[in-house]
């Protein structure tokens, strides 16, 4: 079984994030860079299928050379072979082309992307692979088993969990649930020396046209001081609520 891993190269949530001409560019200095959690989820459980039923694991990513560094740690994860494709992620759409182009010239039984991407959250990338490349696509996924070309699979909905059936290929949008924290791996030094002597290609861009155009950054307003009202005032308070909170 060969499956194909997303990796998306994202802040750590504990950076401190700023933005510089006129708030139109993310400013990446001193940002620290890793792997994005719903994809990491999917690595670790790709994982899983390596080592109990002999899968190989390919990585990928669109972005320049400065995330090299984010699919090196896949692969002293664990991971087999990275592949880059050189280009400056856009927007969702031109990612998702990208990588649909790969893989429509390279076969893969398993395709692995995050639900979503901790940085921009828009959750579209693997479904807008899956919708180019026509191959049956479940996202939300906390759980998947594969026996030969047979897929079960649970996934999130609203008010509960889904259980749902498909043969391979398949694409999925993975979050926590397919593995949990604990079980994510940290390099050892075996794995950081290995890592180096795995392949990483390097692509050139396919043909593609962005679909967005992000105009300007806002960070969130800052928090407003807290009223503490008297619990015996209760008048001052139905006034706060409904003339400033306008919640009532």
């Amino acid at each position: 079984m060969k499956i194909l891993v997303c990796i998306s190269h994202v802040p750590d949530t504990t950076s401190k994030i700023n933005f510089i001409d006129d708030n139109k560019v993310f400013d990446n200095q001193g940002v620290q860079f890793v792997i994005n959690p719903n994809d990491e989820f999917g690595l670790t459980r790709a994982m899983w299928f390596k080592e109990k039923q002999n899968a190989t694991i390919d990585v990928i990513n669109v972005g320049n050379s400065n995330t090299e560094p984010t699919l090196r740690k896949a692969l002293a994860i664990g991971a087999d072979k990275a592949i880059r494709i050189d280009a400056h992620p856009i927007d969702g759409f031109f990612v998702a082309k990208q990588i649909s182009e790969y893989v429509s010239s390279n076969q893969y039984d398993l395709i692995i992307a995050g639900r979503e991407s901790i940085d921009y959250n828009g959750g579209m990338v693997p479904g807008l692979i899956a919708g180019l490349t026509k191959i049956n696509f479940v996202t939300n996924c906390i759980n998947i088993e594969i026996d030969n070309k047979s897929v079960t699979l649970e996934r999130e909905i609203d008010g509960g969990k889904e259980t749902l059936s498909c043969n391979l290929p398949l694409i999925i949008g993975g979050q926590k649930g397919l593995v949990e924290e604990s079980d994510l791996r940290i390099p050892n030094m075996r794995g950081i020396m290995q890592a180096r002597q795995k392949p990483l290609e390097v692509l050139p861009t396919y043909n593609s046209e962005s679909k967005t155009n992000s105009i300007k950054f806002h960070k969130p307003d800052p928090r407003e001081e807290v009223k503490l009202i008297s619990p015996d005032n209760l008048d001052e308070l139905i006034n706060l609520l409904h003339n400033e909170a306008k919640v009532l």
